[in-house]
């Protein structure tokens, strides 16, 4: 098989309708576009999302709020992730041993939440704290650092 040998599988393609070439191709006169109205004039364009006149779906949809292009996301960590990362022998806990535990994605701001119950005295780093996993932290007698 070459380039030069491809075809359309046999019967695939069809030639196209020749509109408004006389009486006699049975495609003249108004072209198979009906009579009158716009859709029978030239230079028609019908409007995104037009329902025939009906209320258009986008305009019968309730609208309500709006996205924040300054919201600061972070991404949670429990105090059951940290005394399970505690467990397992890390003492000082940052971003990068999140990363490297499965807890959090790279490139995201972490946030400590106070779920769960820590007993192990660890040493957390953290771009962010909610108040009960800042007290939990140094109850269990380790230390926060905001970055």
């Amino acid at each position: 098989m070459k380039l030069n040998n491809l075809r359309p599988a046999p019967g695939s393609t069809h030639s196209r309708r020749r509109l408004g070439r006389g009486p006699g191709s049975g495609l003249g006169g108004t072209s198979t576009r009906g009579h009158k109205g716009a859709k029978a004039r030239s230079g028609y364009k019908r409007k995104i999302g037009f329902e025939g006149g009906q209320m258009p779906l986008q305009r019968r949809l309730p609208k309500f709020g709006f996205k924040n292009i300054n919201r600061i996301s972070y991404a949670p960590v429990n105090l059951s992730a940290l005394q399970e990362m505690a467990d397992k022998g890390i003492v000082t806990i940052g971003v990068d041993e999140m990363v490297a535990a499965g807890k959090v994605r790279r490139g995201k701001l972490v946030k400590v939440l106070g779920k769960g119950q820590l007993t192990a005295k660890v040493d957390v780093t953290a771009h962010a704290f909610s108040a009960t996993a800042e007290a939990a932290i140094q109850s269990a007698g380790g230390s926060v650092t905001k970055l």
